[in-house]
């Protein structure tokens, strides 16, 4: 890992153009964001990372700066189906393309297969790597077999007293017509 190089405070341009590398493994806790989605803390999980810079030839002929990440992390999220902690492996690889500005990467980004962003001398990495972790997370997690039984009726006791404590309206309807039988 070159010293010259931080996660924190990367000059894309200049390690896209050193074809350097980059790699980590913080704690979980390191990722507040990440850590706001658990189900429980996670103490000793690690987030791995690894940041490959590279250049490749733009449609100008002119080198453009790409960034391969990879990353991944298992982390305790809440099943869907139980209701108990399930540990779900995360895994991100994508390539990065960078360009000069916003409205360049907006235009482009819809077109082409890759993410665009905008180059920068301070790119946080960190951010990236959590960015793309919160991604991956499932829309529902779930165990493959949940360890408990899961219960598939609800009951709310609050519901049943409140439609025990009202009269049937039909029996209302059937007293007004017997008053006027009379």
């Amino acid at each position: 890992m070159s010293r010259e190089f931080t996660p924190g405070r990367l000059d894309v341009v200049r390690f896209a153009e050193a074809a350097e590398t980059l790699s980590g493994a913080e704690p979980l806790q390191a990722y507040a964001r990440l850590s706001a989605e658990l189900a429980e803390p996670a103490p000793d999980t690690p987030v791995q990372w690894e940041a490959v810079g590279a250049e490749h030839e733009g449609r100008a002929g002119t080198p453009v700066p790409w960034l391969h990440l990879i990353a991944s992390a298992t982390v305790p999220l809440v099943c869907q189906r139980c209701m108990t902690p399930v540990n779900v492996e995360l895994q991100v690889d994508r390539w990065f393309r960078f360009v000069a500005d916003e409205d360049t990467a907006a235009a482009e980004d819809e077109e082409s297969e890759e993410d665009v962003l905008v180059a920068s001398r301070e790119f946080d990495l960190h951010a990236l790597v959590e960015d793309e972790l919160l991604m991956e997370i499932p829309v529902t997690p779930r165990h493959e077999h949940c360890p408990e039984p899961v219960k598939l009726s609800a009951a709310d006791p609050d519901f049943e007293a409140a439609g025990a404590a009202r009269p049937n309206p039909f029996a209302v309807l059937g007293t007004l017509r017997s008053d006027k039988q009379k």
